[in-house]
């Protein structure tokens, strides 16, 4: 996978079907999700070539098992959804999840510490995961939760991660009201030379097509089966379903 700091353009991206896939993080991170759920997410990050799963720490170890000799990158969430753990506890369930075959790692941001005013909280949590996390050869992603915050601390939360060495700012969770808007994603472009995540409401070839032409990098969707079968059909000059 290519790095942050090496995007590749949108035309080139939306060009290829499997160029969008790579840049798709395969997602299931419901509550209720099974273990089979898990290996069925594996399988189909293999078949269709997504970049990585994303999923709860508990399924680490399942699914560095299930994707061994794979290309496909095993991505956990940590401090998830709410980000109002102690740092602490960040750095110990990210310790752990790279210990058991992590190779990124999406942390929420301490959403209430940010608001408050406390930036050196903040970025100490980010410098922290990125540590870890650099010293494993992972990715560190920081979950911003764009919905709840003011356009000023958007462009702070940018900065912070930035410098406290993230490798991508992420538009949202997906759990909490809100999804990435194609204006979020312009302003982080904007904002940071690091890699841009979209996650949270990606559902369709056209919703991929407006976050990577405002200049996501990575995506994050449950969705990407479906995304990827109607990109093909485009690609291939076939019509879409649902046009």
């Amino acid at each position: 996978m290519s790095s942050p700091n090496s995007i590749s353009s949108p035309a080139k991206l939306l060009g290829s079907w499997q160029a969008v896939a790579k840049i798709i993080d395969h997602t299931q991170l419901k509550p209720e999700a099974t273990s089979a759920q898990i290996v069925k997410l594996c399988d189909e990050a293999r078949e269709y070539g997504f970049g990585a799963v994303m999923l709860n720490p508990c399924y680490v170890e399942l699914a560095h098992s299930r994707l061994q000799g794979s290309e496909v990158k095993v991505g956990t969430v940590i401090g998830f959804p709410l980000g109002a753990t102690l740092g602490s506890v960040k750095r110990f369930e990210a310790a752990e999840a790279l210990r058991l075959g992590a190779a990124e790692i999406d942390m929420v941001q301490n959403i209430g510490a940010l608001k408050s005013g406390n930036r050196e909280l903040v970025a100490g949590e980010i410098r922290a995961l990125a540590e870890l996390a650099h010293a494993s050869g992972a990715l560190l992603k920081v979950i911003l939760e764009m919905g709840l915050l003011t356009e000023d601390e958007k462009v702070i939360a940018c900065e912070l991660s930035e410098r406290a060495g993230a490798d991508f700012v992420k538009t949202s969770t997906g759990f909490l009201g809100g999804g990435a808007t194609v204006q979020d994603v312009a302003l982080m472009r904007r904002t940071v030379k690091i890699g841009v995540k979209a996650s949270g409401g990606i559902r369709t070839a056209a919703d991929v097509r407006a976050m990577i032409e405002a200049g996501a990098g990575r995506l994050g969707t449950s969705a990407g089966v479906g995304i990827v079968r109607e990109l093909r059909g485009e690609i291939a000059g076939a019509p879409a379903p649902g046009y």
